[in-house]
């Protein structure tokens, strides 16, 4: 179980597209994307706690036992590979376009991301749970959905008990140990 404290915190992970380009707009880049992140957390022996995945950026809370770099390194880097493959695929020759750059000498062509991953630490768990509400209302907020779970690709409905048969993907939330040990409900 992972108990949320100073010596055990979680991360909020927020994951922008480059320069906001909306490259998860697509039903199936955002399949992707779910996708990648379980492979991410099953590599780096992640804990997925919460997660949504908006056009142009990701926020997730994750838990580990790694340093936050190797743990962006892992679902930045696992994300990307696995979209810009898709891109290239699929001939998306504009989208890969807009996300090429110069080489920088390991011969990457292309990147996903805006290099300013943004990791919290959470050590409390009223932040976890504050957190865990915010991104849950990110696409309420953006109007792309009147009630959180309605929006596919979001851990709301598992947070709320009511995930779908086709879920995206599921969450960790029953691995965490809250104080007095009951399940916490979310706001």
């Amino acid at each position: 179980m992972f108990r949320i404290s100073n010596d055990t915190p979680a991360y909020y992970l927020t994951s922008v597209a480059k320069d906001r380009l909306p490259v998860f707009r697509q039903p199936a880049l955002r399949e992707l994307v779910c996708k990648a992140l379980d492979e991410a957390r099953r590599s780096a022996d992640l804990l997925l706690f919460a997660y949504v995945v908006m056009p142009d950026h990701l926020h997730a809370v994750l838990g580990s036992e790694l340093k936050p770099s190797k743990i962006v390194q892992y679902v930045n880097g696992i994300i990307a590979r696995r979209v810009i493959d898709y891109l290239k695929d699929q001939g998306y020759l504009t989208s890969l376009a807009k996300l090429a750059h110069a080489d920088r000498g390991r011969g990457y062509r292309y990147s996903l991301w805006d290099h300013h991953s943004n990791m919290k630490r959470l050590a409390h768990e009223d932040v976890f749970i504050q957190k865990v509400n915010y991104l849950h209302q990110n696409p309420v907020r953006a109007g792309l959905v009147e009630q959180a779970q309605e929006y596919r690709w979001s851990s709301a409905r598992c947070w709320a008990r009511n995930p779908l048969e086709d879920e995206p993907l599921l969450v960790d939330m029953d691995k965490i140990y809250w104080r007095g040990g009951a399940s916490r409900p979310v706001k």
